[in-house]
Parts: C-alpha cells; sequence; structure tokens
C-alpha cells in the first residue's frame, strides 16, 4: 500500500519539476531576451543579467545579442566625381539598441547583417559619387606631406597635394549619419563606420602606373638636365682658369724674355760701344745675323744702293773682284 502511495507524490514532484525547469530561464550579461507567445513577442525586453521566470511551455525565450558587433563590407567598385573607379572596402559596428523592434522586423542577425550590406553599401557608394578621389584618400584638410627636397621642384606640380574640401574623416561621417536613421527603425544603433581599403580599380591602375613612371622620368630628365647644366658650367669654369693660367704663363714668360733681351742688348752695348772699332765690329756681326736669317739659296733681293743691308754685300763684291 505504502508504495502505491508514493507513485503518485513521485509523480506529482516530477511534474512539479518540470514546470520549475521549463519556467527558469538565464540571461547573460552579453545577451537579451524576447519572450513569444505562440509566436508573438510578450512583455518588455529582458535586458538585465540572472535567473528570469516564464509562462512554461508556451512562451519561448529569443536570445539578442546586446554586445557591440561588427560589419565587414565586402570590396566594391564603385565611381568617384572625377570618373576614376576604385575598389572600397568598408566596416563598421553596431549593436541592438531596440530588441523588440529588432526582433519585429528582422528576426535574426542574418537579416540583420543582409540590412547592412543594403543600407550602407548604398550610402558608401552616393558618398564616393560626390566626391573627387582625393577626397576619399587624404584624411584631414591642412596636412602637409612629407617631400623630399631634391625631388621638388618650384615650378612643378610634382609632390604637390591638390586642396581638398573635407577629407576621408568626413565622407566617414556622412555615411554614418545617412545610414544610422535608415538603421534605427529595425532597432540598431549604427556606432561607427570606416574606409577600411580603397584601391584603384584593376582598368585605372595600370593608367596610374604609367603617370607615376612618367612622373619619375621626369624628376630623372630634370636631374640629368641640372648635371649636363653643373658639367657645362664646371667645364666652361676649368677652360676659363686654363686660359687664365696659360695667359698669365706667356706674359711671364714674355716679360722675362724682354727682360732677357734688353739685358743682352745692354752687355752688348757695353761690350761694343767702347772704340770705333767695336762698334763696327757690332754693326757687321748684326748685319750677319741679319743676311743668316734673310737670306737662303732661294732669295732674291732687290736693295737700293744706299740700303745698310747693301753696304756689306756691295763691299763683299768688291773684294771678290779685288782678289
Amino acid at each position: 500500500m505504502k508504495s502505491l502511495q508514493i507513485i503518485p507524490v513521485f509523480i506529482l514532484v516530477l511534474i512539479a519539476a518540470m514546470l520549475l525547469g521549463n519556467s527558469l530561464y538565464t540571461v547573460r550579461e552579453t545577451e537579451q531576451v524576447i519572450l513569444t507567445q505562440f509566436g508573438k513577442p510578450v512583455g518588455t525586453p529582458v535586458t538585465s543579467a540572472g535567473l528570469k521566470l516564464r509562462a512554461p511551455f508556451i512562451q519561448k525565450v529569443n536570445r539578442i545579442e546586446a554586445r557591440i558587433l561588427e560589419w565587414d563590407g565586402t570590396p566594391t567598385d564603385m565611381p568617384t566625381k572625377d570618373k576614376l573607379y576604385i575598389s572600397v572596402d568598408t566596416f563598421a559596428r553596431w549593436r541592438i539598441d531596440d530588441p523588440l523592434q529588432y526582433f519585429l522586423r528582422l528576426r535574426d542577425e542574418r537579416s540583420a547583417r543582409s540590412r547592412l550590406d543594403d543600407i550602407l553599401g548604398s550610402e558608401t557608394r552616393n558618398a564616393v559619387a560626390k566626391h573627387e578621389l582625393i577626397e576619399m584618400i587624404r584624411t584631414t584638410k591642412n596636412r602637409e606631406p612629407l617631400q623630399d627636397e631634391t625631388l621638388t621642384d618650384k615650378q612643378s606640380a610634382i609632390g604637390v597635394l591638390l586642396p581638398i574640401q573635407k577629407g576621408r574623416k568626413l565622407l566617414e561621417q556622412e555615411v554614418l549619419s545617412a545610414a544610422a536613421p535608415k538603421l534605427k527603425v529595425f532597432g540598431i544603433e549604427l556606432l561607427d563606420v570606416r574606409f577600411k581599403r580603397i584601391n584603384y580599380n584593376q582598368s585605372v591602375r595600370l593608367k596610374i602606373y604609367d603617370r607615376m613612371i612618367s612622373e619619375r622620368r621626369q624628376i630623372a630628365e630634370r636631374f640629368r638636365s641640372e648635371g649636363n647644366g653643373e658639367a657645362a658650367r664646371i667645364l666652361g669654369t676649368k677652360d676659363r682658369e686654363l686660359k687664365k693660367i696659360e695667359s698669365e704663363a706667356y706674359r711671364a714668360v714674355e716679360e722675362i724674355r724682354g727682360q732677357a733681351d734688353a739685358l743682352a742688348t745692354e752687355i752688348y752695348a757695353e761690350a761694343y760701344n767702347k772704340t770705333p772699332e767695336s762698334r763696327s765690329l757690332y754693326e757687321f756681326v748684326k748685319s750677319m745675323e741679319t743676311y743668316k736669317k734673310v737670306v737662303t739659296p732661294d732669295t732674291t733681293l732687290i736693295l737700293s744702293t744706299d740700303s745698310q743691308l747693301f753696304k756689306y754685300l756691295k763691299t763683299m763684291g768688291d773684294h771678290g773682284n779685288t782678289q
């Protein structure tokens, strides 16, 4: 009899345990809970962590992430305002701000990511299409570029950054401001949007490389031109200095030769100017030296009878006739 009485009690305890186990559920710090009854939400979202109660069997626990989530978009080709196709890779941070609205509109995270793809991709494309490429690349308006002075020329545009109106940070804020209200209706709070990578489209990349090569060649030609100009200047300086040295040396030689001739003349004059006979001898020697320089076997002389040169030639002729 006692065993028969224990069975109902055991069954009641078992049923009570099942009811209690199905009525209790836990909420972690990293999640939020929406209770649904026959597929429809009931009550308010449970956002505090701990042990909670629900109506057993008829209410279902729907867990929703409470942490900050990441969205990583796929690289997409899109045109800029200056008609350049670029590949833009973006990422964002978001969280579920209104779990009830999120559950009613999207249900799960996969649907939320799909909606993020549509909205963020569209707003990014709009922002890129309204601005030129330089606005996407540079971050601030007044950034001074690091430049190698040997590679820049004041009269050249190489290495000079074009002025911008906004910059990449403000463009990211534009995308954030445009996309946040559209995601708010889904219970999503968009926290941040960033351009992770911006690259040229493959069809444009070769043209950019060609332009870079052209600029490098232009710089190389400028260096080569400057080098040739410097070489010409050095050679000109060398020739000028060489001519100056040769001129000064020639002048010194002529001065020394003049001084030597003057000294020799002075010595000759002093030696041959002592007596009439010595003077006559000096005149004769100088005349003979002149004959030696002037008269050759092929020389024909036409002299007047009163010429100084003819005087000794005539004397020579008289001596020859006498002999």
